[in-house]
């Protein structure tokens, strides 16, 4: 009886830090957007649906209708300015973890070249979704910064998986490297996942040019952070770490990802290992049948697609759409 009462509680705990955390990075987007001269609306539609998503896996799920039960305002005008997340969230798959979105946003509102601006954003933020908690709810640990060359102004960023608990990670990293993360990135970890093992019949690796900026730091504290060796394996960084988190979730992945994405950075990575056409497509197909398995765990039913996000549709209709107060 004593064990049950602990185990609602902690549900209870888990709950409560889910809704607070959700809506607090809900609200910090469209104000952010707000700021922002560029359309955003993209962003704040997709953390939408990938926060909604992690409501309904979650134990005990979190419904839409849910989050914002003492917010119902807030519900109407996200509900009008945003539907696309409140029809999908229980069938299409998010492309990537909720942080990311925000990463993108601060990003954006920051400027890429402004890197202590954005890490300072950022820790701000962390602090506020961390306080009172000891568990990491919906928001990243690490951020990991990448550039083509010490001098290149340029900076390419990235955060790692900010989810709770072995289904949201084993699901959004399978679903980043399906549907997210440039090609070289997500063959490095396709190697390995879901395991720690490395495939025999796809040993991908990619070696990076000797000149590319690739640092990862705590966002809290913002102390630099050595490469784990996952990443050395992957990624070929230069590391004395002998811990092995699971393959895609540093924000090591994310970054490079992005950094890769550029053509004159991409001629110059260096693929190992036994990569053909047919190799990537059978580690495909074993990432998505493990996807497929670990959505049954949560009783999710994917309809094969994954989300796409749209622009507000105040912003389509050319309409300015007062938030509510």
């Amino acid at each position: 009886m004593a064990a049950e009462q602990e185990q609602r509680q902690e549900y209870k705990d888990d709950s409560d830090v889910f809704q607070r955390n959700a809506l607090l990075l809900i609200d910090k987007m469209v104000e952010m957007a707000s700021l922002i001269q560029e359309d955003t609306s993209e962003l704040v539609d997709e953390i939408l649906h990938s926060i909604f998503f992690m409501g309904e896996i979650t134990v005990p799920e979190f419904s839409p209708r849910q989050l914002f039960v003492d917010d119902v305002d807030m519900f109407d005008y996200l509900k009008e300015t945003y539907p696309e997340p409140f029809t999908l969230y229980s069938s299409r798959l998010p492309r990537r973890s909720p942080f990311s979105c925000v990463l993108d946003m601060v990003v954006h509102l920051e400027g890429q070249e402004h890197e202590d601006n954005i890490r300072e954003t950022l820790q701000e933020l962390v602090q506020e979704l961390k306080r009172d908690t000891s568990k990491n709810v919906l928001y990243s640990t690490t951020i990991c910064i990448s550039a083509g060359n010490s001098a290149d102004p340029v900076r390419h960023y990235g955060v790692s998986m900010s989810t709770t608990g072995r289904p949201a990670g084993q699901i959004l990293v399978a679903a980043s490297c399906l549907n997210f993360w440039e090609e070289h990135v997500a063959d490095a970890v396709m190697s390995y996942y879901p395991k720690k093992s490395r495939k025999t019949y796809f040993d991908v690796n990619i070696q990076l040019p000797a000149d590319v900026r690739c640092e990862a730091f705590n966002i809290r504290s913002r102390e630099a952070i050595s490469p784990c060796l996952s990443c050395k394996n992957m990624f070929g960084l230069v590391t004395t770490k002998e811990q092995v988190w699971p393959y895609g979730n540093c924000a090591e992945a994310e970054s490079l990802s992005n950094l890769v994405s550029e053509e004159e950075v991409r001629q110059r990575v260096q693929r190992n290992g036994n990569w053909t056409e047919e190799n990537q497509g059978r580690a495909k197909r074993a990432v998505e049948n493990h996807l497929r398995n670990e959505l049954k765990k949560v009783g999710f039913e994917w309809d094969n697609q994954f989300y796409t996000a749209q622009r507000a549709i105040a912003e389509n209709d050319g309409e300015e759409e007062p938030l509510p107060e």
